[in-house]
């Protein structure tokens, strides 16, 4: 008999899967700008059942707390401690309210000062902490307004900060408006496609409870809670001050407002003003962008990622697009940096031209700058030595290399406390290098790293790297000779805690977190290799059971998690990426969970989908997702600790739609189990994932790929779970409800599990445990 529609009591995991859902997660980490402090807040992943059902309200592509002015389910931080680098033995505890919810941080341009919003139950209050003497200070009253981005910028030295504020005396939320027509929308020869975006704006009613709650005035606030209005009531975007405080990079959403698009597309606004709010430079004025074409690397027309130079007092810097933002169109080259200095009465300065799209930029000095560019088609980055002081100066290409070929990442560069109280490049000693931490990813395993790459000629000297039992990260460096620094370390066995290294004496620890499910220290974690039928080498995780003994327990059930990726060739698809001496622990709804209750799991087997050359990878996506999954599967079965007749198969968002279609087109596995996905391809025409052609460009390529099509064809049991409030593109509930009713009528097995209140990914404690309930009678009934 098929199963109605029911509303069902919560479930909640075996022990001790409930009791390590409870516990506490790891305290989060910031280090100050001046790399003097240490600061610790415990964080809570999962929120409980009336915390997760407050109003909210979905708007613009927003979802936001009404009652207080801020993003909706934002749980927020508590119980915050410290230390001081320099004496790391004493434990401070600054004076909080108890149970303080605390979000919002941002440190001050020294780095002795962290400011952070305290929630109250109608609004967020403005604290700071100052702490060198250890003294918290309550600035304002709850009426900042965090609905988009952060709420305050710190201002230099003691001049205290730039907030948004909710506007005084404001009246309360409109009313609904009775519509008096029909709603009307028309295109006369226009293109202007879209993706699937959520949480849109649908009538006049929306658009008024988009102003009255994304509405600020900018005030600067004192240290001692003062309040100075700069700039009157609008729809700001952000206010950030200059480095040296004199004027405002002020951005302000614009009508018209639209019904197809978030507010991230709305027309904006961006000037500069002066301290006094008077308009003094418009950086520009960007219309609706609705009409950017879906090809990758395809940006909004005009002035964008407009920015300050953080290593000048007052130097506005931004990029404009060279080809009109359409990455299809024939370009030599694709975007242009310039920069113009207070008081912006001059004429901008062309900085660099890029032959692919800009991608990031980080200041080091006057005649020093490293620029990012990319390119998805051929997966190609490169980063760029210029000299903004002489832009006639010819720019240096500093590295080139194929962004998914994970072995020869070189590492980002650390940053240190510029003159101007902002984040630039650390030099080593000479100015002639700066330094590198990377993730260290090699055919051997994956092993961080430190180094010193010279950035004239560059020349490379590894400084340090992590070993055997250890997976090790760099965090912080703290001085300029390399000698000192914050990492963080973990092994399968200990669990990630940070240290202080000085020179060759031994780490100094600056935490010490427990083990929160000793439970699966016995786990036994492995990075198996295996090889595609057409020779790809490939790999997998796989996580055994604590104590498990094949003599005695011979092989096992089996769930596999998966998730594929697109790459354009063999070599850098068959590369290593997982980190084989990493802590493991599950936390949220994590497959984890299944190795106590007697599951193998293997996670994440490589799948990758290869399009070489002028291929699309899509167009062999079933292809190439069959020879890799029978490989996975003949692996395991190999070994002997896996019964290849009892495995399941699942997936989360795009592993869901993985799951589903391997269950279309194998009898690879016995079960299947997928978790907020998008199953029809027609109903997200305008590219997914890695695919970047819209349904009429490739329209046998999104026939065969949707296991919707297929449904017919499925005939293991399928698990289906789905938020009802997913605002990810692409995966709103529909997706599941009409893979349910199709697979309904076909006479399938199936259960369609939706969560209340819940969004793309789950937060809520009694969604989470019931989750994991659901799995685990799925896998114990059908494996």
């Amino acid at each position: 008999m098929p199963l109605e529609r029911t509303w069902e009591t919560w479930q909640s995991p075996p022990e001790p899967i409930a009791r390590i859902l409870d516990a506490a997660l790891p305290p989060a980490v910031t280090i100050s700008p001046n790399h003097r402090w240490f600061v610790m807040v415990e964080r809570t992943y999962l929120l409980p059942a009336s915390e997760l059902a407050a109003p909210k309200l979905a708007i613009a592509g927003l979802q936001i707390d009404p009652q207080v002015y801020a993003p909706s389910g934002r749980s927020g931080f508590r119980n915050l401690t410290y230390r001081s680098l320099e004496s790391p033995e004493t434990i401070q505890t600054p004076d909080l309210p108890e149970n303080a919810r605390l979000s919002f941080f941002e440190w001050s341009h020294d780095g002795d000062r962290l400011a952070f919003t305290l929630a109250r139950e109608s609004g967020l209050e403005l604290w700071f902490l100052d702490l060198p003497s250890g003294q918290t200070h309550r600035l304002t009253e709850p009426i900042l307004n965090a609905t988009y981005y952060n709420p305050c910028r710190w201002l230099p030295g003691d001049e205290g900060l730039i907030c948004k504020i909710v506007p005084p005396n404001r009246s309360a939320p409109p009313e609904s408006l009775l519509l008096q027509g029909p709603l009307v929308e028309e295109n006369l020869g226009k293109k202007a496609p879209a993706r699937t975006y959520t949480n849109l704006l649908k009538n006049p009613h929306d658009e008024a409870l988009f102003e009255h709650y994304l509405s600020s005035q900018v005030e600067r606030i004192s240290l001692k809670g003062e309040r100075e209005l700069l700039v009157p009531p609008m729809l700001v975007d952000e206010a950030i001050p200059s480095p040296d405080g004199r004027y405002i990079l002020l951005e302000t959403l614009q009508r018209p407002f639209s019904y197809q698009f978030p507010l991230s597309r709305f027309p904006k606004r961006i000037e500069v003003r002066d301290r006094a709010g008077n308009l003094v430079y418009t950086v520009a004025d960007l219309p609706l962008a609705d009409n950017i074409p879906i090809q990758f690397g395809s940006v909004r027309a005009g002035r964008r990622s407009v920015f300050w130079r953080s290593d000048r007092a007052a130097s506005l810097a931004w990029v404009e697009a060279l080809d009109g933002g359409d990455a299809g169109a024939k370009a030599d080259f694709r975007d242009a940096l310039f920069e113009l200095d207070a008081p912006f009465d001059g004429q901008p300065k062309q900085l660099w031209r890029s032959q692919y799209r800009f991608e990031g930029l980080v200041w080091g000095r006057d005649d020093l700058a490293l620029v990012w560019e990319g390119w998805y088609d051929n997966r190609l980055q490169r980063i760029w030595r210029i000299n903004p002081q002489n832009p006639l100066d010819p720019p240096h290409l500093w590295i080139e290399r194929n962004y998914q070929d994970r072995y020869s990442d070189p590492g980002h560069p650390l940053l240190t406390l510029g003159t101007q109280g902002d984040m630039v490049l650390r030099f080593s000693p000479d100015g002639d290098s700066v330094y590198l931490e990377g993730r260290g990813a090699s055919e051997a395993g994956v092993y961080p790293f430190l180094d010193r790459r010279s950035l004239f000629g560059g020349e490379t000297e590894r400084i340090w790297q992590a070993q055997d039992p250890y997976y090790e990260r760099v965090e912080a460096l703290l001085d300029a000779e390399a000698r000192r620094w914050v990492m963080r370390r973990e092994s399968q066995t200990e669990p990630p805690n940070f240290f202080l290294r000085d020179g060759d004496n031994p780490p100094i620890p600056l935490t010490a977190y427990s083990d929160p499910a000793p439970e699966l220290a016995r786990v036994r974690k492995e990075i198996i290799r295996y090889h595609r039928a057409d020779g790809l080498p490939l790999s997998a995780t796989l996580y055994l059971p604590p104590d498990y003994d094949k003599e005695r327990d011979g092989s096992l059930p089996a769930l596999f998690w998966v998730y594929p990726e697109e790459f354009k060739d063999a070599i850098t698809a068959a590369q290593i990426d997982a980190a084989q001496n990493s802590f493991s622990r599950p936390y949220g709804f994590s497959i984890l969970f299944l190795l106590l209750q007697g599951y193998a799991v293997v996670d994440d087997p490589v799948l990758p989908i290869i399009g070489e050359n002028d291929r699309e990878p899509n167009d062999t996506y079933i292809e190439q997702l069959l020879t890799g999954a029978k490989a996975a599967v003949e692996e395991v079965a190999r070994r002997g600790v896996i019964d290849p007749n009892r495995i399941a198969i699942g997936g989360h968002s795009y592993g869901a739609f993985t799951a589903a279609n391997l269950l279309a087109h194998s009898d690879l596995f016995r079960a299947g189990i997928a978790a907020s996905g998008a199953y029809n391809r027609t109903l997200t025409p305008f590219s997914f994932q890695g695919e970047q052609r819209s349904f009429w460009e490739a329209r046998q390529t999104y026939m065969e790929m949707s296991p919707f099509t297929y449904a017919d064809r499925i005939n293991e049991p399928l698990l289906l779970i789905h938020g009802m409030d997913d605002s990810n593109v692409g995966t709103y509930p529909l997706q599941s409800e009409r893979l349910f009713e199709a697979l309904k009528g076909l006479g399938a097995t199936v259960r369609w599990v939706q969560l209340p209140y819940e969004d793309h990914g789950y937060r809520g404690r009694d969604s989470v445990g019931h989750v994991l309930w659901e799995i685990l009678q799925w896998c114990g009934r059908y494996l």
